[in-house]
Order: structure tokens, then C-alpha cells, then sequence
């Protein structure tokens, strides 16, 4: 459920490796329970905004809100415990560890290891539950990606961000992810999401933002895009 309460908010967020600016000034919000997509294409800057957000890179300038905590320059491990969780592209997994010991991973910030979330990503993702005593190192890529949603979400996060999850699936399997995120969306977590996959991104998401070369170029509902003939030729494939 959408509210008007401005979850995280980028203002004016510059980002640089070395004497390369990466991110040249962008402005993000997201509203607590939207769904909020970043579109753009290869060396756009999306990865590099999701870093920074979490905490994995520092920023040259601007600043990062979030949850009404200023987190411009906080350590990742500290932004963690407020609520955030990021699953980055690549997957990640722990591969001598089981499908559970991994997701009992992603609840490390946790007092108690949860069996109700635990249960209810078993119910989402069904095929860890079937995997879940199995090496994460012995899985499909696809099963790995959802072992990475699955292990970000064990922390009960207020913001779960998602960075490529679809990347170099097969059609089948990305349904699948997809249709996972939209139920941890509808459960009440907020979702901010990197995908080359535009048509599926703008889909699930309410509304989105174009970055090309570290600026904004475009930004409104996910409706307002999929219309858009800019969008349509640069990233959907041209209407005939």
C-alpha cells in the first residue's frame, strides 16, 4: 500500500571514481510502499546509484535520507540495521553453504532467526524450499538469484533493493522472480529496482526513472513511460 511518506530521498547525489563522475546530480525519492524502477542502459550509472544508496560507495556530494536518518557517508553495515537490504547484481551467494544456512545469513541483524519469514519465503519461492539443503554453489543461476532475494529478505527490510535480478535468465525463470517481487511488494515492502528488462520493470513497478550517462532524463509513472515514444524506441522496442 502507497503512502505519501518519502521512505528514501537523494538530493542532488554526485558520485565519482576518481576524476570520472559517475553520477552527476540526480534527484530520487521513493514513497514508503511503492514499487520504484531505474532504467538505462549498460554504464548508465544504475549500479553506482544502488552502491551509494547502500552504503558500498561514498558520494562526493549531495545527500541520502532515509527513514528520516540522514545516511550520507554511513557504512554499510550500520544502513543494514535500519531497514535496508540490498541484493546486488551477480548473485553473491555463500556456495559451501546450504540454501537455508544462506538465508539464515540474511538474517544476521536479527535477534531472533525468524521461522514465520523464513516459512513465507518457502511459500514465494518455492523452489528453495525444495533446494534448501542443498550447496547454494550447486544451484542454477536462476536458483541462485532467488536464494539473493530470498537471503535480502530475511532481515524484514523496510526498502529491499534489487539490482539486475533478471539478469541472463531464462524466460520461465524470470516470470518467476517477478512474480515473487510483486508479493513482497504487496506485503508491504518497498522495492527499488535496477533491470534491463524495461517492459517487465515497468510492469511491476509504479513509477520510474531513466538514467543515461549520471543523469536524469526522464521520470513519471510506469504508465507515463510504457507510453512515452522516447521510451518506446530507446528501450521497449518501437510500437508499430
Amino acid at each position: 500500500m502507497v503512502n505519501n511518506e518519502i521512505l528514501l530521498d537523494i538530493k542532488d547525489l554526485h558520485v565519482s571514481y576518481g576524476a570520472i563522475a559517475a553520477i552527476k546530480g540526480i534527484n530520487i525519492h521513493v514513497r514508503r510502499g511503492e514499487v520504484v524502477t531505474i532504467l538505462g542502459a549498460n554504464g548508465a550509472g544504475k549500479t553506482t546509484t544502488l552502491r551509494t544508496i547502500s552504503g558500498l560507495l561514498k558520494s562526493k556530494s549531495g545527500s541520502i535520507v532515509f527513514d528520516k536518518n540522514d545516511i550520507t557517508g554511513t557504512p554499510a553495515h550500520d544502513i543494514v540495521t535500519l531497514g535496508m537490504s540490498h541484493s546486488p547484481e551477480g548473485r553473491r551467494v555463500f556456495g559451501t553453504l546450504t540454501v537455508e544456512e544462506n538465508l539464515m545469513m540474511g538474517a544476521y541483524t536479527l535477534k531472533d532467526h525468524d521461522k514465520e519469514t523464513l516459512e513465507w519465503i518457502y511459500d514465494i519461492l518455492p523452489r528453495l524450499k525444495e533446494r534448501r539443503k542443498q550447496l547454494a554453489g550447486t544451484l542454477s543461476g536462476g536458483e541462485q538469484q532467488m536464494l539473493a532475494i530470498g537471503r535480502a529478505i530475511m532481515s524484514k527490510p523496510k526498502l529491499l533493493i534489487l539490482d539486475e535480478p533478471s539478469l541472463g535468465l531464462a524466460p520461465i525463470l524470470i516470470k518467476a522472480i517477478f512474480k515473487a517481487v510483486k508479493e513482497i511488494a504487496q506485503s508491504g515492502v518497498t522495492v527499488l529496482l535496477v533491470e534491463q528488462n524495461a517492459k517487465a520493470a515497468l510492469k511491476l513497478a509504479d513509477r520510474a526513472y531513466v538514467l543515461e550517462v549520471g543523469h536524469i532524463t526522464h521520470e513519471g509513472t510506469s504508465e507515463e513511460l510504457l507510453n512515452s515514444e522516447k521510451i518506446q524506441e530507446a528501450y521497449l522496442g518501437k510500437k508499430h
